[in-house]
């Protein structure tokens, strides 16, 4: 049985008669295609990149699996409308902390209509995409039973400053209220999601070494989506932390040339992510980044040396 999606923290949703994605129980996320040529776009992307043998697939993980697509009842009540069927990338998880991170200082393009271009460009200089190289888009942090999650307004995302965004960071991973304005964050839980071998921070780094060689494909408009569990932590367990790249409506063939708008911004978010794991202000245990400090030093502009 298809229904509307608990966690979804940014983009359109099937809500109030709206039309938005769905999910059914076996851990797939139904997108509905968008009636310009950005539903066809992404079907494309997906196409081409699910059958590109020059993927590796240590890559592929970071990108929801693409199971085709499928006419399906709309959410609005419009009748039969194509969507995209897609792996649900926080199926299996109870209480996600949930992070929509949208990556790159420009989300238009040359090839895109001016009405498209003129809205990206004044979104982009009204948000810290210009600012940061990447803002986000939507959050929702977990708290307690008995406060549920903190999913802050649309408007006041948008209106973050450098410093929302590394207090959000920051907020992400701790364990006192995100409500609580009069405590600073402790970030407790940072170096269980951010850090280590196998949390946010190395597989962001994974993916910036792929993006300084990949010329296959431009990202424009295309978000990282953080997850990790805090329940888990709670219990001994792991946090259960990985990204994911979402929305492809605005990708164009790299023609051999390095997508440095997309790994610009992804530097940025490691550069912010690396301070909050590395300031003494934490109190944290700097260990968890030895291993990238051995081969990665950052530059003030947050690209590799």
């Amino acid at each position: 049985m298809l229904k509307i999606p608990d966690h979804q923290v940014a983009g359109h949703q099937a809500r109030d008669g709206k039309l938005g994605p769905l999910i059914d129980d076996s851990g797939r996320f139904y997108k509905p295609l968008q009636g310009d040529e950005r539903g066809s776009k992404e079907v494309a992307f997906y196409t081409s990149f699910s059958s590109n043998t020059r993927i590796p697939d240590h890559i592929r993980r970071f990108f929801p699996v693409f199971h085709g697509t499928q006419l399906l009842e709309a959410s609005d009540g419009s009748g039969l409308h194509p969507h995209l069927v897609l792996q649900d990338v926080v199926s299996g998880c109870h209480n996600p902390s949930i992070m929509d991170v949208k990556i790159g200082s420009r989300t238009w393009y040359l090839q895109a209509s001016e009405n498209y271009i003129q809205r990206a460009l004044k979104k982009d200089r009204e948000t810290m995409s210009l600012s940061l190289g990447f803002r986000i888009s939507g959050l929702q942090i977990y708290g307690s039973k008995e406060s549920g999650f903190w999913r802050p307004e649309k408007k006041r995302v948008q209106g973050f400053t450098v410093d929302d965004t590394r207090l959000v960071l920051r907020k992400f991973v701790s364990s006192n209220p995100p409500t609580d304005s009069d405590s600073e964050p402790d970030c407790s839980f940072a170096s269980a999601v951010y850090g280590g071998s196998t949390g946010i921070l190395a597989q962001l780094l994974e993916l910036k070494a792929w993006f300084e060689d990949q010329t296959i494909f431009h990202f424009f408009s295309c978000s990282i989506l953080m997850v990790y569990e805090k329940e888990a932590i709670l219990k001994g367990m792991s946090s259960g932390a990985k990204i994911k790249l979402i929305d492809f409506s605005h990708v164009l063939e790299g023609k051999g040339v390095i997508d440095h708008n997309f790994l610009g911004g992804v530097c940025s978010l490691i550069k912010m992510i690396s301070e909050i794991l590395t300031s003494p202000d934490e109190n944290l245990n700097t260990s968890c980044l030895q291993e990238y400090e051995k081969n990665h030093s950052y530059s003030e502009n947050g690209s590799t040396e």
